[in-house]
């Protein structure tokens, strides 16, 4: 009843988003339309929490479509970014709400006891050992990332690459749940989270090969991936939000393109879940090995023909 319940909120955000795209509510001539940003939001809401990159897309949509706004006005695409962010938070937190109130529960009960009781609580601090890394980097690396990766050739690169360790990885045996998740192998996977930070990575992607590696099987590392999603884009999205919309100078235009890009990440972000762990309990992950070495061969024939640049 619960999932009915969460597919008829994600198809109701996505026509709700579809309707205001329309309308044209809240659009300003010559920014960003409403239609590209319902584009970008379901965009975002599959790519983030599938393991096929949601940065690396989310720059390789507007590169094929030729939408040169966000490239030329980077105030507009920070606001915009933290609408995406905001729309898969709200697809998490929706679709594991149960799962994240207990595990907030346990934590603190742990902190309350001063030691780990139970499997829960051990799951609880894995969270926030994973969470560590990875806020770490996010905050050092970021800003030197953006000015040395996110070229098209590179995001084809990065598919590629960490499309061949993530089929490396699943053929390892699937001996272990969450429950069973140790300090040590969730700061491994939190640290394997830094890496997303470049496009065409993935960090659905890169969590779940790690976890993989560690002989996790398919749906705790598929879960866990998504559980960690939580804290890290939580702080994203207070950090930037507040820094580049409440404190920053709002571009003309944004509102529309704001609220339809969060409301599609949030649709299609909560179908992308059900999708995703409803698969991986019967297949394994080849099919998105697959899709991105299409991807990237794609970006490599469009550049060598010279239909596309190899950067912007």
């Amino acid at each position: 009843m619960r999932r009915r319940g969460l597919r008829l909120t994600a198809a109701a955000a996505l026509l709700l988003a579809a309707i205001l795209a329309a309308l044209g509510v809240g659009e300003a001539a010559g920014v960003l339309s409403n239609w590209q940003a319902f584009v970008l939001g379901i965009v975002q809401g599959f790519t983030e929490l599938l393991p096929i990159s949601s940065s690396g897309h989310l720059i390789l949509v507007p590169w094929l479509g030729e939408w040169t706004y966000l490239e030329e006005h980077p105030d507009f695409n920070k606001t915009f970014d933290v609408a995406l962010h905001l729309g898969t938070l709200i697809a998490v937190v929706a679709y594991f709400w149960d799962d994240i109130v207990a595990l907030v529960v346990a934590w603190f009960r742990s902190v309350r006891h001063r030691r780990i009781r139970s499997a829960e609580e051990r799951t609880a601090w894995c969270v926030f050992a994973a969470t560590i890394p990875a806020s770490f980097a996010g905050a050092l690396g970021e800003s030197a990332i953006e000015k040395r990766l996110g070229e098209p050739w590179q995001i084809g690169l990065f598919l590629a690459i960490f499309a061949v360790l993530l089929w490396l990885a699943d053929r390892m045996p699937q001996e272990k749940r969450i429950a069973d998740l140790t300090l040590g192998q969730a700061l491994a996977i939190g640290a394997a989270q830094a890496v997303a930070l470049a496009p065409g990575v993935s960090r659905s992607g890169i969590t779940i090969t790690m976890a993989r590696a560690l002989r996790f099987d398919r749906d705790a590392a598929a879960r866990f991936s998504f559980l960690l999603l939580v804290p890290v884009v939580l702080g994203a999205v207070l950090f930037k939000g507040w820094t580049d919309v409440i404190q920053g100078t709002l571009p003309d235009g944004w509102t529309g393109p704001f609220v339809v890009g969060t409301l599609a990440a949030a649709g299609s972000g909560l179908f992308a879940i059900e999708a995703l762990l409803g698969y991986v309990r019967r297949h394994d992950y080849s099919i998105f090995v697959l899709y991105r070495l299409a991807a990237a061969v794609f970006i490599f024939l469009l550049i060598a023909s010279g239909i596309r640049d190899a950067t912007f």
